[in-house]
């Protein structure tokens, strides 16, 4: 993989509309001189995410901020400076082009699936181990996926959703192909474990690995699912919350304890921590 040494200078002139492409991210409207995304930061219907082309420059309205593209990188995947630089300067992952503010830029609005194939790619395994993940257990339940969009072929763990779409987590990235859905593992119980995402999924079967679980799981692959799985709730005695301790993780286990009697919110366990995860790592 070729690595190129970004400066902050040269990263601020990357095209924050073809950077948001690569990520999956695509105009609602767009003029010669701004375009306008639904927010990459949360779920929304009405695009409020507005980038300048002639200042190359980004402001999400919804929740008055804005910034360059190593802000965006950073805000996005949780990373620091240095990680963002190093994100923005990966061929493989990105191909970018210096922004123009004359000229339209034509984004590609489609994927195209290569192949989904048994998890054993080297650099999604070292992803996996550095994040303390049983590499059996993550095998298990998840598969490699290779893809093309915009002309760029991508490569990615992946996570099968309710509705045949993908979720997909890599060191630099995560997103999803296809429909937004939650996952559902059952195991004819009477008691289901909830999860925000699927690494804490994954998190909680490594913690547990040498211990018998016959529970079922609902993962949501978003907190903005939460509301969505009540109906699913209410075949079940008990449902353990394991959600981020978080402003947006407490909101869920909030909602999820008004409106079914059943719930325990197991997040107490790793209270010190941001979430399950990071538990795991911890004890590692």
């Amino acid at each position: 993989m070729k690595t190129t040494k970004l400066t902050c200078e040269k990263a601020r002139n990357i095209s924050i509309v073809q950077t948001l492409g690569k990520l999956g991210h695509f105009p609602k409207r767009e003029t010669e001189k701004e375009a306008w995304f639904l927010s990459p930061f949360r779920k929304e219907t009405q695009a409020s995410f507005k980038v300048s082309k002639q200042l190359n420059r980004w402001y999400d309205h919804g929740e008055g901020f804005g910034g360059n593209v190593i802000d965006l990188i950073i805000k996005s995947q949780k990373c620091t400076i240095k990680e963002a630089l190093y994100f923005l300067s990966q061929d493989h992952f990105f191909s970018f082009h210096q922004r123009t503010v004359t000229k339209k830029e034509e984004i590609k609005k489609d994927y195209e699936i290569l192949k989904v194939k048994k998890l054993e790619n080297q650099a999604l395994l070292e992803y996996l181990i550095s994040r303390s993940i049983d590499l059996e257990i993550a095998q298990k339940y998840c598969q490699e996926i290779y893809y093309r969009n915009n002309y760029k072929n991508y490569f990615s763990i992946s996570f099968k959703n309710d509705q045949d779409g993908y979720e997909l987590r890599n060191k630099y990235f995560k997103g999803c192909l296809g429909k937004k859905a939650v996952t559902t593992l059952g195991n004819d119980s009477d008691c289901i474990c909830v999860f925000e995402g699927f690494m804490d999924f994954l998190s909680y079967k490594t913690l547990y690995k040498s211990v018998k679980l016959d529970e079922d799981y609902i993962i949501c692959n978003s907190t903005s699912l939460v509301k969505s799985i009540t109906s699913k709730l209410q075949y079940y005695h008990t449902v353990y919350a394991c959600l981020d301790n978080d402003n947006t993780g407490n909101k869920a286990t909030s909602f999820l304890k008004e409106n079914h009697n059943g719930v325990f919110d197991c997040s107490i366990l790793y209270k010190s921590h941001n979430d399950i995860n990071d538990y795991l790592i911890g004890k590692s």
